[in-house]
């Protein structure tokens, strides 16, 4: 590890630090809000509707991130270089994966807990913000760790089409053959994941404190 090379490039690894975070982070926020309402839709289609498109989903996700990030300016009119090819291309990816979460989630809630819900009065909507998402938001928290941890690994990824993040150390690393830029990569990569996932746990413990003997992974 060459010290003095990270002292000397504190702006450049600042600088794809702060890319990286918002080019992960952004889709897993937007995947959460968006991931809930189309989960429903699919949960509510019936067994084998929602098998259908679960499976859908999952193509969807089987698909190289390069090739999605290459594809998406001939969709949405965005030039190579712009980052939201990276944010789109990523919340596509996370809302594929959060929306099977959260039918898997809502799938799991008894049947009696719903019945009683319905005997107390309860209509469709109320039911299922008052009783059917809060006892699902473990499942969905847990699909929701895996996503950040997911977008994070993906995202640097984004250099290879020339839109900078952690990945920028790691190529320029490979390509002058001195390893310092991968490893400071490497380990802030791996920082960002853990405290990701951290910071997913707190809040999960913090809204859901009846569910912390419960499972979260």
């Amino acid at each position: 590890m060459n010290w003095s090379w990270i002292a000397d490039n504190v702006g450049l690894i600042g600088t794809s630090l702060g890319q990286h975070l918002l080019l992960a982070l952004i889709p897993v926020a937007a995947s959460f809000i968006l991931s809930i309402p189309i989960g429903y839709l699919v949960f509510r289609s019936g067994a084998a509707g929602s098998n259908v498109i679960l499976a859908i989903f999952g193509a969807i996700y089987s698909i190289p991130s390069l090739a999605i990030f290459v594809a998406l300016p001939l969709v949405i009119g965005t030039k190579v270089l712009d980052p939201l090819n990276v944010i789109v291309a990523l919340t596509i990816y996370t809302t594929a994966l959060l929306s099977r979460s959260v039918v898997d989630g809502l799938r799991d809630v008894p049947a009696d807990v719903k019945q009683s819900a319905d005997a107390i009065g309860f209509g469709r909507g109320r039911r299922f913000f008052r009783v059917e998402l809060p006892l699902a938001m473990p499942v969905i928290f847990a699909g929701l760790r895996v996503a950040s941890v997911s977008n994070i690994a993906l995202t640097s990824i984004s250099i290879l089409i020339g839109v900078p993040s952690l990945g920028t150390l790691f190529s320029r690393g490979l390509n002058q053959g001195f390893l310092t830029p991968v490893w400071v990569g490497l380990v802030l990569s791996i920082l960002v994941a853990l405290l990701a996932d951290l910071v997913i746990i707190l809040i999960q413990r913090g809204t859901l404190p009846w569910a912390r003997g419960g499972r979260t992974a």
